[in-house]
């Protein structure tokens, strides 16, 4: 097994305990927010319940993205991905509007202050949702997986989102009378927060969509590792696109031009390796050999 499949092996292995952490958390917040007649905590339930299409759709993502090249999809299908990614941020937006908007609703009406079962379900939802954030901002981080590092978010924003319907909720159970709609307005701060992280995650798979170069430090290390092969006599330009888990990149070099076609081609296809070889999140590198700009008489 390549070190590209082991590591989409990993993001679909986290991808999964998410999606059935999830699947956990929204059955019994649902549940017990009913029972205890919480909005907040049923808000958060339909959160997680968002969150179980979510994974399902980063889970589909990375198994897509693993598939090798073909005459189709000549740069592979990593990008199947990032689209995972931005479908998750549309869910995301989606599933907060939906909840501010019935958490809206449900203020003014009378109902009994939510018991000690609802703040206990929203603790156990922090506490679950803080170790799957962790471990997918970790992965997501080591394996570039934009996918992995938008429901990393998810999870962040749920902490928030069930912080805010904790609070709410202990304000309603200490004192019915003056703050019970307060686990109302708890519910309409959790879409908010839903909406907020949902946008964010659209912005930075489209980013990826639209080819926005990597960041100046990945840059920096092609220039550094190609600069340092043998017959390089410059840079004049590179580019890179992001697919899946990895970069493609397009790179002209300079080669001294009394050099003969084969000699600047051996030259390139050596920076090729040197750069496959040293930089495990570079996928493939077209290299352009032009002539280096002759200087003095």
């Amino acid at each position: 097994m390549t070190p590209v499949d082991e590591s989409y092996r990993t993001a679909r292995r986290v991808a999964l305990a998410s999606l059935a952490v999830s699947g956990v958390l929204a059955c019994s917040n649902i549940l017990i927010g009913f029972l205890a007649h919480s909005t907040s905590v049923v808000a958060t339930g339909f959160e997680f319940a968002g969150d179980v299409l979510a994974s399902g759709v980063v889970l589909i993502g990375i198994r897509v993205a693993a598939r090798p090249a073909d005459d189709d999809h000549p740069y592979g299908h990593g990008r199947f991905e990032t689209l995972s990614a931005f479908v998750v941020g549309v869910i995301l937006a989606a599933a907060g509007v939906m909840i501010s908007y019935q958490s809206l609703q449900a203020i003014g009406a009378r109902h009994a202050p939510p018991g000690v079962s609802a703040a206990i379900a929203l603790l156990g939802a922090i506490v679950l949702r803080s170790i799957m954030s962790t471990i997918k901002f970790r992965v997501g981080r080591r394996l570039r997986s934009s996918a992995l590092m938008a429901d990393a978010w998810n999870d962040a924003v749920d902490i928030l989102s069930a912080l805010a319907a904790l609070t709410a909720v202990g304000l309603a159970t200490y004192d019915p009378t003056r703050f019970l709609a307060a686990d109302h307005y708890g519910g309409f701060v959790v879409g908010i927060v839903v909406v907020i992280t949902g946008i964010r995650v659209v912005r930075d798979a489209s980013f990826e969509l639209v080819d926005t170069m990597p960041p100046p430090v990945l840059t920096d290390e092609i220039l550094q590792v190609a600069g340092s092969v043998a017959g390089v006599q410059g840079i004049d330009k590179v580019f890179a696109r992001k697919t899946g888990l990895r970069y493609h990149i397009d790179l002209h070099i300079e080669v001294d031009p009394a050099l003969t076609v084969a000699a600047s081609h051996a030259i390139g296809g050596h920076v090729r390796a040197t750069l496959k070889g040293e930089l495990p999140w570079v996928a493939d590198v077209l290299v352009h050999v032009e002539p280096a700009s002759r200087t003095g008489p």
